[in-house]
């Protein structure tokens, strides 16, 4: 506090005497005497490697001066925009729950883990809302973004606690290593013919649908902010080129000329490419007695469906359920068969968006965090996952086809109970048949896992060729979006691409499939009958005993041999089988 103390610059070895105490966490001590000057020195900076083997190393590294010599992986971006601080990791982190089994020693683990392999890359600047977002390297910008999965290298600075978290404050620039390129479309192998998609499109609300009624209860503001959010869903809904697309949050304001879903349909149709039409699915929903509106279910939102008409078209009749365990927060799911124009094979797809993980204080004991990783509302989940499949095996729609089909915001991870409860329905997860257990569309507090889903009956599994979880989303810094808030002038337009970049919260799900007719018991040459060429094959193959597919046990003997080729000549699809 003496005004005659000569503050110590950078090397100056110097004596402090005074009370250590902590404040807000930080570790400070208060001078009871001028500072001593004692010379100077060189000093190297201590080695820095996560994660941190305990939270006393990490007290221990606090002031210190530190190098960190690995690449240390971006995990979360969320407040890049407010706060100018980037959450970095060793490795991208997962949800336990995406990889292992709920209440396992393994999520205990990777959970404790995962809480110390993470440090915050500060920007040194105090505040809320920076004028400058120096991260990364040029500024943050809607072209010159900073995604999760990317690194950074050259790190070297000091360690320093506030706000409840550690943090690195560089003494040199970083650098940033943009290996999580931005992927134009989704990346599917080519071939089949039908592309379906699941997609959050984060509470799409269009006001009163004459560009007034704003605020909403959720979703955009005003008007530009809506014009803004709409034109990044319909460049995301576009660009993925989808036959058959399921939408979660959309305004549950029915399906009249001025209603949400409407307003979408119409502004994907002002620019879609030849020989694309999209239409939306009408559940003729019942008029609510006081609004006059078709509301489907009771929530604010609703999940809903729409297709290309000039591909697919609805057969049978939309179903969907609003009974326990769908009358509260689990949104009503819907489900539609569809037929395909070229051939006329079928198969139904259920829309569905399950109760969250948000705790509150109705859902009862049984409903609360049971400590396993799972969250809140577990077991409402796990409700609403056996009735969806209980209910879709009585064929709702009116059409008996087995190829059937899971999407949406199911709210739980690939290990979850409400994902193994289908799956033991016969289903199977497509994103771990196509991309492993390391997948995600969504991501919390840095770390990443799948909340939206495609589960696929046995038949259509079979003809699934290809799925991708489009990562425009999850990866992308929030500031991104459509909002204006919170931005200056220059911000509001620097920060905001109408791309499909950060459209939403949540990636979509595509899925290619090849839908084509069962293959004909006894049809040897594939050409969809059993004729004469069939049998003449078959016994060919019999008498110079060459292998045969065991599918040609006509007369499920156990073995493939001239009875079988009798056998053919009864089931034949032709005259003249035998000639």
């Amino acid at each position: 506090n003496n005004a005659n103390t000569v503050l110590p610059e950078q090397g100056d070895i110097v004596r402090v005497l005074g009370l250590v105490s902590e404040y807000y966490g930080k570790t400070q001590i208060e001078a009871t005497e001028d500072l001593l000057q004692c010379g100077t020195t060189t000093f190297d900076a201590v080695s820095l490697t996560l994660p941190f083997n305990s939270v006393d190393a990490q007290e221990s590294l606090e002031g210190m001066y530190v190098s960190i010599n690995e690449a240390l992986t971006v995990t979360d971006n969320y407040n890049l925009g407010r706060y100018g601080e980037v959450t970095l990791s060793n490795g991208r982190l997962y949800v336990p729950t995406n990889l292992y089994s709920p209440g396992s020693s393994e999520v205990a683990n990777l959970t404790a883990q995962n809480v110390l392999n993470k440090i915050t890359l500060d920007d040194g600047v105090n505040g809320q809302n920076p004028e400058n977002i120096i991260y990364p390297t040029g500024g943050l910008t809607a072209l010159n973004t900073l995604r999760t999965g990317d690194t950074v290298t050259n790190l070297n600075g000091v360690i320093d606690f506030s706000f409840s978290l550690y943090r690195i404050i560089p003494s040199e620039p970083p650098v940033f290593n943009f290996i999580n390129s931005r992927a134009i479309t989704p990346d599917l192998t080519s071939g089949g013919n039908l592309t379906i998609a699941s997609f959050n499109v984060l509470n799409y609300f269009n006001g009163d649908g004459l560009g007034g009624g704003y605020p909403t209860s959720r979703g955009a503001d005003n008007a530009e902010e809506f014009a803004r959010q709409r034109d990044k869903i319909i460049t995301a809904i576009s660009s993925m080129n989808a036959d058959i697309i399921g939408l979660l949050e959309m305004e549950n304001d029915g399906f009249g000329e001025h209603s949400a879903i409407q307003d979408l349909v119409d502004g994907l149709n002002a620019v879609a490419p030849s020989g694309v039409n999209y239409s939306f699915v009408n559940p003729d929903v019942p008029a609510d007695e006081v609004s006059g509106i078709e509301l489907l279910g009771g929530d604010q939102i609703k999940v809903a469906m729409i297709y290309n008409n000039q591909k697919v078209t609805e057969v049978g009749t939309t179903a969907y359920l609003t009974q326990f365990p769908f009358e509260y927060h689990n949104r009503p799911p819907m489900a539609q068969s569809f037929a395909l124009i070229d051939n006329d094979e079928k198969l139904t797809v259920a829309i569905n968006h399950f109760r969250s993980k948000g705790c509150s204080a109705s859902g009862g004991v049984e409903n609360e965090d049971q400590q396993d990783g799972q969250g809140c509302y577990n077991l409402r989940r796990v409700q609403a996952a056996q009735a969806t499949v209980n209910w879709l095996t009585q064929n709702p729609t009116g059409i008996e086809d087995e190829d059937i089909l899971i999407i949406g915001d199911l709210n739980a991870y690939n290990k979850e109970d409400p994902i193994t409860t289908i799956k033991g329905a016969g289903y199977t997860n497509l994103t771990e048949k196509f991309e492993g257990d390391l997948t995600y569309s969504y991501s919390y507090q840095g770390e990443t896992g799948t909340l939206d889903h495609a589960l696929a009956s046995s038949s259509l599994t079979e003809q699934v060729i290809d799925l991708t979880q489009w990562h425009i989303n999850a990866d992308e810094p929030v500031i991104l979006d459509y909002n204006t808030e919170y931005k200056t002038e220059d911000k509001v337009i620097s920060l905001y691409n109408n791309d499909a970049y950060r459209a939403s919260d949540h990636d979509p799900v595509v899925i290619r499939v090849n839908l084509m007719a069962s293959a004909l018991k006894g049809d040897w040459d594939l050409d969809g009958d059993v004729d004469i060429s069939d049998v003449r094959a078959l016994t060919l193959a019999v008498q110079t005993r060459l292998p045969i597919d065991i599918a040609f046990d006509l007369n499920n003997d156990g073995v493939v041999n001239i009875l079988d080729v009798r056998f053919m000549m009864t089931i034949c699809t032709k005259a003249r089988c035998a000639a």
